[in-house]
């Protein structure tokens, strides 16, 4: 069976146009990765949860803010390694500078028997929708079209 994810795409006009926010997972793996590496805040969520609410409670914990407002449903794609990611886009504000996400902790150095604490997220920033699509993981750039798509309604 595979993982299910869900997660919100917040959006804002702003005078320069639309932005969207993104953010970068914490973490040594990702540390010098960039381009195709952002995502939209998200995580895991069972089967027989509801994808709205799994959504919202991961986005809190991503970025320290809770989402309220009228969800757009964005769908599911299905990313390369086979995860299932069903998101909602929300138009709203959130400023990177207050960014506080949960943390995780695994061993690093790798098989140095010791344990570290990063973050699940160490980073949010605003993008236009076109450096979007180049910063965000291939899988889940179906979400900033459909996204647009709505948005031109």
């Amino acid at each position: 069976m595979p993982k299910r994810s869900a997660g919100i795409l917040l959006y804002r006009r702003t005078e320069t146009g639309l932005e969207l926010l993104l953010v970068h997972p914490g973490g040594p793996f990702w540390a010098k990765k960039d381009l195709g590496a952002w995502s939209i805040p998200k995580g895991e969520y069972s089967e027989g949860e509801d994808a709205l609410a799994a959504a919202t409670r991961e986005f809190e914990e991503e970025t320290g803010v809770r989402p309220q407002g009228n969800f757009l449903p964005l769908g599911e794609v299905v990313q390369p390694g086979r995860k299932i990611v069903t998101a909602f886009a929300l138009e709203g504000d959130l400023d990177p500078a207050t960014l506080k996400s949960n943390t995780f902790e695994m061993e690093w150095p790798p098989k140095s028997g010791r344990k570290a604490s990063f973050p699940e997220v160490d980073r949010a920033q605003w993008f236009s929708p076109a450096d979007a699509r180049q910063k965000i993981l291939k899988g889940q750039s179906e979400f900033i079209t459909r996204l647009l798509n709505e948005l031109s309604k």
